[in-house]
């Protein structure tokens, strides 16, 4: 069903205040100059149901830009330009842009996903990772639903730092992500990384790495600003394409069941999603949750997430048909900092 003007516009006006906010001045002015624009909010409503609307129609006009489409508009973006415009003129000329490329703006909304690619994410996984190998002491089997292009299932090949001189993780990773702790509980963290017996990730569109358009569609998502994250992605990329994963098509709410059968005893069972379930209906997150306690009800499971009940980043197990039920930390959307609540 189509989203009504009413609630696209305050869609955005929500994504100005609670994500823009110290993080992209030039999106926040943009959202707050397509919240009240009837044009703008009519191409939005092409958007597939359940997408984060501000996110992909950003997403498919950064991507038109990096594509090469000439246009004043890309002055404004720090992504395309060494010294860019003052953001607060940037909505007129970004109207104009979105008129004159009204056609393949609505191509992209009607076909594209967001995705996750924010590897950052997985400096507040790992200390979860570390607490739940502790506790089990078996190889970890992990499955991540909506994996997008598999970033988050190499969390164990990474090196992490949590404020401090301290490196945690694989002390050999090219990759380094540094994350701030807010509050005064520290998680206990693995010095090195944990055992990973297998890794399989579900999506609804794989992203394949190796094709430059794929790629060129997660890094749009990335936004203009956030030169640090344009790095790790990169480096993110590299992993993927050197290590073995298993990611396959599909809705992961249909297949989890399909391939638990395939993981050893042996292996402790850790499924997991970041910013994924915000997509789902509150059906399908009802039927998520049943779907982990039915396996709980078999064999240990391990599951880590947000966006069901809120924000927050939790953590439910269930051990010997038993279910544990944790609020673990509040964390933010790209990973730059968490504050650990256990």
């Amino acid at each position: 069903m189509m989203k009504s003007l009413d609630i696209i516009a305050n869609e955005f006006v929500v994504f100005s205040v609670r994500e823009c906010e110290g993080s992209s001045l030039l999106y926040a002015e943009l959202a707050n100059g397509v919240s009240s624009d009837i044009e703008l909010l009519e191409l939005c409503q092409n958007a597939r149901p359940g997408q984060p609307i501000p996110n992909l129609f950003f997403g498919s006009v950064h991507y038109l830009l990096l594509k090469g489409r000439r246009h004043p508009l890309e002055k404004f973006y720090p992504s395309i330009v060494s010294h860019p415009k003052n953001p607060q003129g940037a909505f007129p000329v970004f109207k104009k842009f979105c008129l004159s490329y009204k056609d393949e703006i609505v191509h992209l909304l009607k076909e594209k996903l967001v995705q996750t690619n924010e590897v950052r994410r997985c400096g507040y996984l790992y200390p979860i990772f570390s607490k739940i190998y502790e506790r089990t002491n078996n190889p970890l089997a992990l499955m991540e639903i909506g994996t997008s292009a598999g970033f988050q299932l190499l969390w164990d090949k990474y090196v992490y730092s949590y404020g401090s001189d301290d490196w945690y993780g694989n002390s050999g990773s090219h990759l380094k992500i540094t994350m701030d702790i807010k509050g005064d509980n520290f998680p206990e963290v693995a010095k090195q990384s944990p055992k990973v017996g297998m890794r399989i990730g579900f999506d609804l569109n794989i992203v394949d790495l190796r094709n430059k358009e794929d790629k060129l569609w997660l890094r749009s998502l990335i936004w203009p600003e956030h030169k640090e994250r344009v790095a790790m992605f990169n480096q993110a990329v590299d992993y993927v394409l050197h290590n073995e994963l298993s990611l396959i098509e599909g809705n992961g709410l249909d297949l989890i069941n399909r391939y638990v059968d395939d993981i050893p005893l042996s292996n402790t069972l850790c499924v997991y999603h970041t910013h994924v379930a915000n997509q789902l209906s509150i059906d399908d997150k009802k039927l998520l949750l049943r779907k982990i306690e039915t396996i709980g009800a078999t064999r240990n499971v391990y599951h880590i997430y947000n966006n069901i009940q809120d924000a927050k980043l939790h953590l439910d197990y269930y051990e010997n048909g038993k279910g544990h039920f944790s609020t673990v930390a509040e964390t933010d959307s790209h990973g730059w900092y968490f504050s650990w609540l256990i």
